[in-house]
This record gives structure tokens, C-alpha cells and sequence, in this order.
């Protein structure tokens, strides 16, 4: 769970007693009362601090630390320098940094008097995030977060919903990074299962019922596994009558490449190969959470991707449910063998207003766009337009790549309906094509191919390095503005 914040008003008597760190705000045209006490405490600390040339350049957003302050018990006081009109993502990306600069310490947030602020609890509590599931010694928990403000009602009624998000994040995270002999088909499955006492509705189709509707393109990624292959959907019902938007994840708990093998080298970062699935699933309890007034549905299709006698072979080919034919050229292309068949039936069981697929897809997107930017895919300029103002927004990066019939071409198959690869050149582009053949006429389509940003080696502004949740906030503030009724 994300750091809970605890409220009260500000008592200025009671800041000298505050253990851990202290974090208060500075504006170049005013103080608040808290800094002054703070201030005076200090016999004047913080004026020097300010005064420092090294503060005077800062940007806006930065944050200051004073170790050790003068007649308080805290071990630092971290001064936030924030411009006249600060913005969200300069307030949110405050808030992450003086989480990562705070470590494990109680954290005071002594808050000017604006609603706005918001954003940088919400970005302390994305910050701080830490996977110990696993780990004999427990590195020490936060000990909490208290937030002091004149009048705290605003600032507590606008955190519900942006908490929503945070747990939504975190929720995401926690998935990736799971180890595969944990967070197998089944044990994914229940963890969504779970998600009914929040109000989703949510259902499993078994590999009999993909049999059953000819869905031979996933079942064929995860025959080679003891992991039965599994479709969840999520429904969200909050807003009236209205057709849903639909959002599909690739969920590969584990590949290996299957018979085309992965060299040995990295490969047990493949357990972040549900990425996709998981981003669905934090979205998905980030909306019932906040109780969202929109219809959505999160779909996941979820496999293993395993070398076996009976595993899938380059140059077999399958059948979709659409109904073409795929021959297999690499079996280490198989998350759009499994969007495939997720994304057909999405659209024809919900008839969505429109579909939006993640996917841990190629390596080809980390090296055109790097681990800066998820590469954005869509048949439709308005509907991709929207996500990108969204993305923008919740600041995460998000870049539109193109599509056309020349890269959709490389797809020419002699023995069936098209392969599931297209060479090397323009890698992520023709899985994007690969997955169009599976959207309907007329209904607008998004793919994010967040291979680069799912799951990082460093540090990102947002989360310690590992799993990010890249996508939660993003789709949940499109959702937002653009669905709710």
C-alpha cells in the first residue's frame, strides 16, 4: 500500500518536536507562516538558504535539503522552491523528489493554503515504493505521512481520487515485479478475481472456452507451458448505458522465447513480460477506487511462453478467432499472437467505443524511442491526440510512430494469411501492423508499446528503478476527462 497521509491543522508550537523530515515551501514574492517559525527556529537557516546563489538558480520545483536543523528534532528540513503559478507536474515532481531525498523517514508536509498541492502528496506517495516481498531483511517502512494545513477538507477531498491513482500505480508494480514462480496464470488470475470487492465485475475464460471460440493464435503461444492459458475481463460499470471503452494487455508472465530461445544473458527480466496486463489491471482498480462514472473493460490475456515437446514451432501456422490464418516465424513474437485474439474478441463481445492495447511488444521501440517515451500506434488522429494530451498531463512520455501499407506489406506471408513477423527493419512498426488486422472497421485503436518504460534499470523522476507503472496515471486521467458522464 502507497503512503497513507494523515491530516490536522497546523500547529506552529508543535513543529520544533516533529521527528524525521520536515518539508515546507518557499515562493519568490512570499513565505508562508510555517517557513517564518520554521525561520526562527533555526535563527535564520533558512533565510541563508534562500539567499544562496545555489538556490537562486534552481529551477522551480527543486527541492533543498537542511540537514540537521537548529532547535528541531528533525533530521532535515526540505525547502521546496515553487514559482508563482506552480502546475501540476511541477508540483507532483517535487513531491517524488523529496520522497527520494527522505528516504524512509516520518514525513510532516506543512502545506500552503491551496488545493492545488494535492500533486505533490500524490507524487510523495508515488516515489515512495519499495518490493520486499521477497526479502528476508525488511528494509525500514515509512513511518508515515502527516499533512498540515490551514483548512484541509479541499486538499483531503481532491487526494481521494489522486490516491485512487497512486494505488493503481503501485498495484501495477507490485505485478511486474513479481518472480514468474509466483505470479504464474493462475495466481494472476485470482489477484484480479479479487478486485470483485471493489466493484468490478470480473471473469475468467479457460482454455476450453478459447477452444470453443477458435482462438488457436494465443493458444498456441502457450501450449509448450504446464500454465493454462487464461482471458480476465474486468468490467467497470459507472457511467449508464453507454458502450465501453476497452482496454486489452498482453500478460506473458514468463517468456522465453519458447523453440526460437532468448540467449541466456537478461532473460530473467522476461517476468516483466506481463507489463501490459498489469497496466490494464491498475487501471482498472484505479477506476474503482474513485468510483469512476465511465464504462470500461480491461481484458488480459495471460500464457507462459516455454520450450517443450509440445511447444508451438517456427513455421507452424495457426488460426485466429477472426479467422486468418498466421504462420509462425519466430515463436519470440508471441504477445501479438496473444493481443490478437483478445482484441477480436474485445470487439466483438463489447462493441467498444474504442480499443486501447498495451504490450511489452519489441525490443526495436527501445532502441528508436529509448526508455524515455512508450511508442503510440493508431488508425485514428482524434483518439490518439486524446491519449497524447493525457500522457502529456500526467507527465509521462509518450511518442506517435507511424503506420502505412509499404511496412504492413512486410507481413506477406507464402503459406498463409500473413507471418507474425516482418523482418528486422522497422520492428515495432509492423507488430503495430500486425495488430491492426485485428481492429474492426471504424473502431479508433491505440497501441502502446511500452517494451522501454514498463520496467527500468534507474531511477525514473516517479519510482525507484524496477517496475514504473508507466500508463495508470496516463489512461486513468484520459478516462477522466474524456468518458465520464
Amino acid at each position: 500500500m502507497p503512503l497513507t497521509p494523515q491530516f490536522a491543522e497546523i500547529d506552529l508550537n508543535a513543529i520544533a518536536s516533529f521527528k524525521g523530515t520536515v518539508i515546507v515551501f518557499s515562493r519568490a514574492s512570499r513565505t508562508d507562516r510555517a517557513m517564518r517559525k520554521i525561520n526562527t527556529l533555526t535563527r535564520g537557516q533558512l533565510d541563508r538558504l534562500v539567499a544562496s546563489s545555489g538556490f537562486e538558480k534552481a529551477p522551480d520545483g527543486s527541492v533543498h535539503k537542511l540537514a540537521f536543523p537548529t532547535n528541531l528534532i528533525a533530521e532535515s528540513v526540505l525547502l521546496v522552491k515553487l514559482g508563482e503559478k506552480p502546475s501540476e507536474t511541477e508540483l507532483r515532481k517535487a513531491g517524488a523528489t523529496a520522497a527520494a531525498m527522505a528516504g524512509s523517514n516520518q514525513l510532516h508536509v506543512l502545506l500552503p493554503n491551496e488545493k492545488a498541492v494535492a500533486s505533490f502528496v500524490q507524487g510523495l506517495a508515488l516515489r515512495d515504493y519499495k518490493f520486499t516481498a521477497h526479502k528476508s531483511e525488511k528494509p525500514d517502512p515509512s513511518e508515515g505521512l502527516m499533512v498540515y494545513a490551514n483548512e484541509t477538507s479541499a486538499i483531503e477531498a481532491e487526494l481521494i481520487e489522486l490516491m485512487a491513482e497512486v494505488e493503481g500505480v503501485h498495484f501495477t508494480r507490485d505485478l511486474v515485479m513479481e518472480p514468474a514462480n509466483v505470479l504464474d496464470t493462475v495466481e494472476f488470475a485470482n489477484r484480479l478475481i479479487e478486485m470483485e470487492s471493489l466493484g468490478l465485475k470480473v471473469s475468467v475464460l479457460e482454455e476450453s472456452d478459447m477452444e470453443k471460440l477458435g482462438m488457436g493464435s494465443l493458444l498456441g503461444v502457450g501450449q509448450g507451458s504446464d500454465c493454462p492459458s487464461k482471458i480476465v475481463v474486468m468490467e467497470h460499470k459507472g457511467g449508464g448505458d453507454e458502450k465501453p471503452l476497452a482496454l486489452v494487455g498482453k500478460g506473458v508472465v514468463f517468456d522465453t522465447g519458447g523453440i526460437s530461445l532468448k540467449p541466456a544473458g537478461g532473460m530473467e527480466d522476461m517476468t516483466m513480460d506481463m507489463g501490459g496486463a498489469g497496466v490494464v489491471s491498475g487501471v482498472m482498480k484505479a477506476l474503482a477506487l474513485r468510483q469512476a462514472k465511465a464504462n470500461v473493460v480491461g481484458l488480459v490475456g495471460l500464457v507462459e511462453n516455454m520450450p517443450d515437446a509440445r511447444a508451438q514451432r517456427p513455421g507452424d501456422v495457426v488460426t485466429s478467432m477472426k479467422g486468418d490464418t498466421i504462420e509462425v516465424i519466430n515463436t519470440d513474437a508471441e504477445g501479438r499472437l496473444v493481443l490478437a485474439d483478445v482484441l477480436w474478441y474485445a470487439q466483438e463481445t463489447y462493441k467498444p467505443t474504442g480499443v486501447i492495447d498495451l504490450a511489452t511488444l519489441t525490443g526495436a521501440i527501445i532502441i528508436g524511442l529509448g526508455h524515455e517515451n512508450a511508442g503510440v500506434f493508431s488508425n485514428d488522429d482524434v483518439f490518439s491526440e486524446t491519449f497524447l494530451k493525457a500522457a502529456k498531463d500526467s507527465d509521462e512520455g509518450a511518442w506517435r510512430m507511424p503506420l502505412g501499407q509499404a511496412y504492413d506489406d512486410q507481413l506477406k506471408s507464402a503459406v498463409a494469411d500473413m507471418k507474425n513477423v516482418g523482418g528486422r527493419a522497422a520492428g515495432s512498426i509492423t507488430a503495430a501492423q500486425f495488430l491492426q488486422r485485428f481492429i474492426q472497421e471504424g473502431t479508433p485503436w491505440i497501441h502502446l508499446d511500452i517494451a522501454g518504460v514498463a520496467s527500468v534499470k534507474t531511477a525514473t523522476p516517479y519510482a525507484p528503478k524496477g517496475a514504473t507503472g508507466w500508463g495508470v496515471r496516463a489512461l486513468n486521467r484520459m478516462i477522466a476527462d474524456n468518458y465520464e458522464i
